[in-house]
């Protein structure tokens, strides 16, 4: 009996899947769609799930991997985003 292993179940490879999220991140802007559509169409993923998937992707060092200034510069965007909600939040 074989065993079937979902692709982002083996640890230390990128699945297609995550790759092709890390390419179209680095360049979504070039769609003829919002980028909305372009997730829905190419991924069949709701944003909300899109940029969960992402947001744990970039933690993964086989991401800094594939591409490392594009993680690099997400990881920077999430991080200053968390201290802009936390200087918000002390603001008030």
């Amino acid at each position: 009996m074989s065993q079937v292993m979902h692709e982002t179940d083996r640890a230390g490879v990128l699945s297609e899947r995550d790759a092709a999220i890390l390419d179209f991140e680095k360049s979504w802007w070039t769609a003829r769609v919002s980028k909305e559509q372009e997730i829905r169409d190419r991924f069949g993923l709701s944003s909300a799930r899109y940029y969960q998937i992402l947001n744990a992707l970039i933690d993964r060092p086989e991401a800094l991997e594939h591409d490392p200034l594009l993680v690099k510069r997400l990881r920077r965007l999430r991080e200053q985003r968390h201290r802009d909600r936390s200087a918000h939040r002390l603001a008030r």
